[in-house]
């Protein structure tokens, strides 16, 4: 089985360097790894002190940061090292702080990975919530490395637990630790033979916490918003458009909307703001206009989001009408505001959580959301005590970082 694991590997990076020639993000893929083994050689000294840790894109790096710089503040002698599996991780945390050297994974080939570890020479290595390659782990088994999983997740259908399996199984036998999110998570990774397991939780409790301690002030958001009700809309994609265009073209004069598109492609933009009848402005034409009179403020650029979700009245958090579901509903939750979301979040097991608490609501079809949308326009009490479910929420799941830190140290 490792032979087909291998073979298959080995018969990806063949094709993938075909379909960059037509795909923007294989390309980067593609690119983005030609270097990989050039950077490292420069910028880490075999004398170096390092330590690792690996996530898959963008939101298993945020997840993973809260230990991050946990570790970082108790290490500050080691370079420590990023990896990102995904374009959409790399590309926009490329350049972060708190990482000495950040560079995307290269492919789980035996050679890749040999050399990739005699190069980093990591005395610890993360893995943020899943991805498991086997090659990388079994190098670093052979290597005797201090491996950890945190904030980790399995469910019934990954290959762990399937007959055929049995080599997937054998990979895990390289971590030291596995920190999962859920008791569900540790009952099943022992049904198979591991006990060295710790329900940690999840650690994005604390990265969103934390964001309470940040100036979260924007300026332009403040003059656009000018005291009025305002409904923050989070990446949204077009099928959650459809229903929230409608509501938006016939909602009270009073009332104000923040679209921050999941996709930020020009064409997708316009025609999302043409199909708005209300007075409609761009991040990118912002300048030099008076915002206050707007009733609609399209957010054509990255990086915004969470700080605009401190302005909310409450949130439409995108995503839960298409596969693989809703995005981070525990941004705008951190600041105490009810969120809404579509149909498709049963993979996600804080939105399952919060809609049973009672401070997250799904809805379906334009009916339902103009219902919900309306009821927390027009009543104050019971939007402030879905909000209070919601904060209370994130501040009950804070500590996985510590648990984590204090299990390792």
């Amino acid at each position: 089985m490792l032979f087909l694991y291998n073979l298959v590997i080995s018969v990806a990076a063949f094709f993938l360097k075909i379909v960059a020639l037509f795909s923007p993000k294989i390309k980067l893929f593609v690119d983005g790894r030609k270097n990989v083994f050039s950077i490292l050689e420069e910028k880490i000294k075999p004398s170096d002190k390092t330590i690792w840790f690996h996530s898959a894109s963008l939101g298993e790096y945020e997840q993973g940061l809260p230990v991050i710089e946990k570790i970082k503040e108790k290490y500050p002698s080691h370079k420590i090292i990023v990896t990102f599996f995904s374009p959409s991780g790399y590309e926009v945390r490329k350049n972060n702080t708190v990482a000495d050297v950040t560079v995307y994974l290269p492919l789980d080939s035996k050679s890749n990975a040999k050399k990739f570890l005699k190069l980093v020479h990591p005395e610890m290595v993360f893995f943020i919530k899943y991805e498991f390659w086997l090659n990388y782990l079994s190098e670093l088994k052979n290597l005797k490395t201090p491996t950890y999983l945190i904030s980790g997740i399995f469910r019934d259908k990954q290959m762990f637990f399937k007959w055929y399996g049995g080599f997937y199984r054998k990979a895990l036998e390289t971590f030291t630790y596995f920190f999962v999110q859920n008791e569900s998570s540790k009952q099943k990774i022992e049904a198979i033979g591991f006990h060295n397991v710790i329900v940690s939780g999840d650690t994005r409790f604390d990265r969103v916490a934390a964001i309470l301690k940040r100036d979260n002030t924007v300026d332009f958001i403040e003059s656009f918003k000018n005291n009025q009700t305002t409904i923050i809309i989070g990446s949204s994609w077009p099928k959650d458009e459809v229903l929230l265009i409608e509501y938006i073209n016939q909602a009270p004069e009073n009332v104000k909307f923040i679209i921050a598109p999941h996709n930020i492609k020009p064409e997708q933009i316009l025609n999302l703001k043409s199909q708005i009848t209300k007075p409609t402005v761009l991040f990118s034409e912002k300048e030099n206009k008076n915002l206050t009179d707007y009733n609609v403020f399209i957010i054509d650029t990255v990086g915004l989001l969470t700080k605009i979700y401190s302005y909310g009245t409450f949130a439409y958090v995108g995503g839960g009408f298409g596969n693989p579901g809703i995005h981070n509903i525990l941004e705008p939750a951190t600041f105490g505001i009810p969120i809404v979301i579509g149909p498709n979040y049963s993979n996600f097991a804080e939105a399952v959580e919060l809609v049973s608490l009672g401070g997250c609501f799904v809805i379906s079809d334009t009916k339902e959301l103009k219902h919900i949308f309306d009821q927390m326009i027009s009543e104050e009490n019971f939007l402030q005590q879905k909000g209070k479910i919601c904060k209370k929420y994130i501040q009950d799941n804070k500590g996985a970082t510590n648990r984590i830190m204090e299990t390792i140290s």
